[in-house]
């Protein structure tokens, strides 16, 4: 996958540091050349400043004093007028004698540039190493470039700084993305000033988002209406039936009449589900009040007591760690939304323990908020199918008992409305499910 930040990073880095080398040639050759021009100037210089009689018979044979600029290895050789050679200032070292003028010569794999001049009836030849303009150019070069070393770090420290600060929005917009839920369609607002280049993608993604949202209400306004529609042909068609076979006058074999209610009783259940997924589907903020979580327990056991006596199942309410003895356990929320959850996690936890078994309601106040607990002692649910449960019609490959595979679906939406957490383990010493609902905001009032 492509980085627009290592891109950008790569090419300008690289970019800068080639112009830093094209620089530091240029400025070597340039140093260079003006190290040419002033060692020309100065064999030219020499050549020209011998006194007339030096290196006559007679005469002193010491080089003159040029102030210092005779000590940069040069080389001195005079011809008289007969071509012999009158004068050396390196004995032992002989170049033989060139036109008049400059040029550059090789000797021993070493280069030399040469002056000849004639003076009068003599020949004058300077000669100077080529090394000693190569070491002048790179000292003069190295005091010139230095600066230009300490520019390229400051100037990729800042490159550095400014790619980061010119990607901040977009990672500004994937903050913002990532913290969004998976069912949140509003449109994308991005705190600060947003770039003109980020501006278009934002718009074109909040026009995907309002055209998922429209999507996405005409499909729960379909579920809900059908399932309305649905609501009352059903439950006239229930009670014909019932009435049907209270008066005899509705006839059948063994245990049909039974099955047909049972089925009904079925799509009834699948019904209210589908309208009560397509309730918390809804968008909207959650309209969340001081509720006692222990009061809506005790109606929720005592609504569903029926349906446990009728299994022989134990059915029962605890309540733990609570402040005093008639703790109500007050929580911030809805308490519509609670009467569903506690309904749907009792009714599961009911239709799947066998006869004789246990389902016990508990409430637990705890640091980080109050928990609610539902433990049953059926079956339990295999680590496989723990993440799948929570997928509407999903249900196990186990599962015997009837239901619309909506329970834990409409559970998991009502807690994520909640900011709480949603979790599922099974017991460790014993058969059974433990569905714990922690996190439930307290009153801070009555905590």
């Amino acid at each position: 996958m492509t980085s627009i930040r290592r891109w950008l990073l790569t090419w300008l880095i690289l970019g800068l540091a080639t112009s830093g080398l094209i620089a530091a040639f240029s400025i070597f050759q340039m140093s260079r050349d003006e190290a040419n021009e002033l060692f020309d100037y100065e064999l030219r210089t020499v050549a020209l400043s011998l006194p007339a009689n030096f290196g006559d018979a007679g005469a002193s044979s010491a080089t003159p004093d040029f102030g210092g600029i005779s000590d940069d290895r040069l080389v001195i050789d005079i011809w008289d007028q007969q071509g012999n050679l009158s004068y050396q200032s390196i004995k032992g070292l002989t170049l033989k004698r060139y036109p008049k003028g400059y040029r550059t010569i090789e000797r021993d794999e070493y280069s030399w540039r040469v002056f000849g001049v004639h003076q009068g009836d003599r020949f004058v030849q300077v000669a100077q190493p080529i090394s000693v303009r190569d070491d002048l150019a790179i000292h003069l070069a190295s005091r010139t470039l230095w600066p230009l070393w300490v520019f390229i770090p400051v100037t990729i420290v800042l490159v550095l700084f400014v790619v980061s600060r010119g990607l901040e929005p977009i990672r500004g917009l994937s903050r913002v993305l990532s913290a969004r839920t998976s069912d949140s369609l509003d449109p994308v607002q991005v705190d600060g000033t947003l770039p003109i280049e980020i501006e278009p993608l934002v718009d074109e993604l909040n026009g995907l988002l309002h055209r998922l949202s429209v999507a996405s209400q005409a499909q729960r306004t379909f579920v809900a209406d059908a399932a309305h529609e649905l609501r009352s042909p059903l439950a006239a068609l229930k009670l014909q039936l019932q009435v049907a076979a209270r008066e005899g006058t509705l006839v059948a074999q063994d245990h049909t009449l039974e099955h047909i209610e049972q089925r009904l009783n079925r799509v009834i259940h699948l019904v209210q589900q589908l309208l009560t997924l397509a309730r918390e589907d809804a968008p909207g903020s959650l309209a969340a009040a001081p509720v006692s979580l222990r009061r809506l327990a005790e109606q929720a056991v005592g609504d569903l007591s029926l349906l446990a006596e009728a299994k022989e199942i134990d059915l029962g309410l605890e309540c733990k760690g609570g402040t005093q003895p008639d703790d109500r356990y007050v929580v911030i929320a809805e308490g519509r939304a609670l009467t569903t959850l506690l309904n749907n996690l009792i009714d599961n936890a009911i239709r799947y323990t066998p006869r004789g078994g246990t389902v016990d309601v508990v409430l637990l106040r705890e640091p980080a908020g109050i928990t609610l607990e539902v433990s049953d002692s059926g079956p339990g649910i295999p680590q496989e199918e723990r993440r799948r449960v929570f997928d509407r019609f999903f249900r196990g490959a186990d599962a015997q008992e009837q239901g619309s595979g909506l329970g834990l679906a409409i559970a998991s939406k009502i807690v994520e409305r909640h900011h709480a957490r949603l979790t599922l383990e099974n017991h460790a010493a014993r058969p059974g499910l433990a569905v714990r609902v922690a996190g439930l905001r307290p009153d801070g009032a009555t905590s």
